[in-house]
């Protein structure tokens, strides 16, 4: 009976945790998205940001903010700030391309893809959802960043993002929003080979992640920055 109650007291304590948006399937308000959630980058570590494969690519995305078109998960918020290495400065006015698998870990032709340019503070916000695992890689947002605000200029960065096991292991222990009809196997971090990759040369690809309160929406809300060299093209 001891050892009931404290199981108890363990799952109880973790869900008190969790957000809301975790028992919600649709998507948030963005209505109230007028601006990026971060005014500034959080982090201004000057480190160019490795290079990783294009997998699950799509050239030519739809230029938007929401990149959702109603698939179910967990709401994010996400702001993806650029610097340019060469001068340690925000880098304003490019495009930056995202794309990650839905919460069943299937990518789409269109849905969760989009591209939109950084601000005069040099971030890039998009909302989307939690990405689901995929078969054979941890939970994860692909980026693309070009050298200006078109999207035919050239390609200064492929990357990927990952989030931290431990959000990760909350989604997949709640059986909310499709996550529960994932049918893959669990990638770990450090069993995905593109993960230690994607942190080389003192980068490091993790999304840090915050609820979202406030005058925000529920969800969640995450942030990083890159570095890219805008004068290598590297596709």
């Amino acid at each position: 009976m001891l050892l009931f109650t404290s199981f108890i007291a363990f799952v109880c304590g973790i869900a008190s945790a969790v957000p809301d948006a975790f028992f919600k399937r649709d998507a948030y308000d963005r209505s109230l998205l007028k601006r990026s959630f971060y005014p500034s980058m959080l982090n201004t570590s000057c480190v160019l940001a490795p290079e990783t494969p294009s997998e699950d690519y799509t050239a030519n995305p739809p230029v938007r903010v929401d990149v959702t078109e109603g698939q179910i998960g967990v709401a994010f918020t996400v702001d993806i700030g650029v610097m340019d290495v060469t001068t340690c400065k925000p880098l304003t006015g490019v495009m930056v391309e995202i794309w990650s698998p839905n919460a069943i870990g299937e990518y789409g032709t269109t849905f969760l893809r989009g591209a939109t340019t950084t601000g005069s503070n040099g971030i890039a916000e998009f909302q989307t959802i939690f990405p689901g695992y995929t078969s054979d890689s941890a939970n994860h947002l692909n980026i693309l960043v070009r050298s200006s605000s078109s999207e035919s200029s050239s390609v200064v960065h492929f990357g990927r993002l990952f989030f931290t096991d431990p959000w990760s292991d909350i989604i997949d222990m709640y059986t909310v929003d499709g996550y529960n009809e994932n049918t893959n196997t669990r990638v770990r971090n450090a069993n995905d080979p593109v993960f230690a990759v994607a942190n080389k040369g003192g980068f490091n690809s993790i999304i840090d992640i915050e609820e979202i309160n406030d005058d925000w929406p529920e969800g969640i809300v995450g942030y990083i920055t890159v570095g890219v060299n805008p004068k290598v093209n590297v596709a």
